[in-house]
């Protein structure tokens, strides 16, 4: 089992949860590919980028079918952010990129959640692994990431 998965499957357990994870041969790791693979819409591909707020980092879980503000991000949070490269990502959460799950990091981070998502009942987001998803309600991500829900797609 890729040790990304274990690290998510651990953190869900701990909090008293278990999912169905899916594993796919190919790859999950944009919201464009994992729709594909899953036969849903782009939309329903609850995606986590890791920003951060000065030194904070600060995980945004959005809809796969929109392009996050990064000026909405800065007036929710009180201060200007950026997007985390590729070795901060694995630094703060323990995944690679492309497979970032929404709990189970290696930090605590602040945590914002997609008010979109909440257009759909089931909603699928990386299980730990580029090839991995797992679907849910949106309110289990707000309960287990105690995320804050706003609106924070670009409207461009």
């Amino acid at each position: 089992m890729h040790p990304g998965i274990e690290q998510f499957r651990r953190a869900l357990e701990n909090l008293g949860h278990t999912v169905e994870i899916i594993e796919l041969d190919q790859s999950t790791r944009t919201a464009r590919e994992a729709a594909r693979a899953l036969g849903v819409e782009a939309a329903q591909i609850a995606k986590s980028i890791l920003f951060l707020a000065g030194e904070e980092p600060v995980l945004v879980i959005a809809s796969g079918a929109h392009r996050i503000d990064a000026g909405k991000l800065t007036v929710i949070l009180g201060r200007p952010v950026k997007l985390a490269d590729p070795a901060t990502v694995r630094d703060v959460t323990g995944y690679e990129v492309g497979g970032v799950a929404p709990l189970g990091h290696r930090m605590a981070v602040k945590t914002i959640i997609d008010e979109f998502l909440f257009n759909y009942d089931t909603v699928y987001a990386a299980a730990g692994s580029p090839q991995a998803v797992f679907p849910c309600r949106p309110g289990a991500l707000v309960n287990w990431t105690d995320g804050l829900v706003a609106k924070i797609k670009s409207d461009t």
